[in-house]
């Protein structure tokens, strides 16, 4: 499960940060901000999918609905994969060229997760795509229990009643640690405090940008 993505060589540094709704992305990437910047480091944060994506009718179906028998789940899969290249090498590739610190709520990685997690094993074209995509400086796996993740979902106001399939969760998980050995990604235990999370992820950007 080793993807093929071209390293960047590019001034800036890219960090990515995936996992499970509700593994504490968001807390993380603001905690990191916050830090980066009071180094005097310029930090640009952005999210795949993007916007396009997320608010199309095939993509909401998936996330809001249980029945999706009017979509083809490689159709999702191979949007998302298109606006995570387009995004990638428009949106992010320039932010990089200027010299900043990217952090990406959630990467390419996301895409083989789900294929995988959804029955899709043999697909092949996933890794073929993986090598038109900038490789990150780190990227971050943040793993949590499925029900650890759950209970904030549900914990969030506007999430108390969504959609949740149980069993792709567990699914995801897996595709996604298996994921971060094959890919020399950093694997945080975001079921501890997030202080603690957080010296972690502290630790291995300062590991990679030197001048931090």
């Amino acid at each position: 499960m080793k993807l093929q993505m071209k390293p960047h060589r590019l001034p800036g540094v890219l960090i990515t940060f995936c996992g499970l709704d509700g593994c504490g992305k968001t807390t993380q990437i603001g905690l990191l901000r916050s830090f980066l910047e009071e180094m005097d480091i310029s930090v640009c944060l952005t999210k795949q999918p993007t916007d396009a994506v997320r608010q199309s009718e095939i993509f909401r179906t998936y996330m809001d609905r249980p029945g999706h028998d009017e979509y083809d789940y490689r159709a999702l899969s191979l949007l998302c994969a298109s606006d995570r290249v387009q995004h990638s090498n428009r949106v992010i590739a320039p932010l990089l060229e200027d010299g900043n610190a990217v952090i990406s709520d959630r990467y390419f990685y996301s895409c083989p997760a789900n294929l995988y997690a959804r029955g899709y094993t043999d697909d092949r074209w996933i890794y073929e795509i993986s090598g038109f995509v900038p490789e990150p400086d780190l990227a971050f796996f943040l793993d949590v229990s499925v029900d650890t993740a759950v209970r904030r979902v549900r914990s969030r106001p506007d999430e108390r009643g969504r959609y949740i399939d149980l069993g792709l969760q567990y699914r995801l998980r897996e595709q996604y640690l298996r994921i971060a050995r094959a890919n020399g990604g950093v694997v945080i235990d975001a079921g501890e405090s997030i202080e603690r999370c957080f010296e972690r992820v502290k630790a291995a950007v300062i590991g990679v940008m030197h001048y931090v």
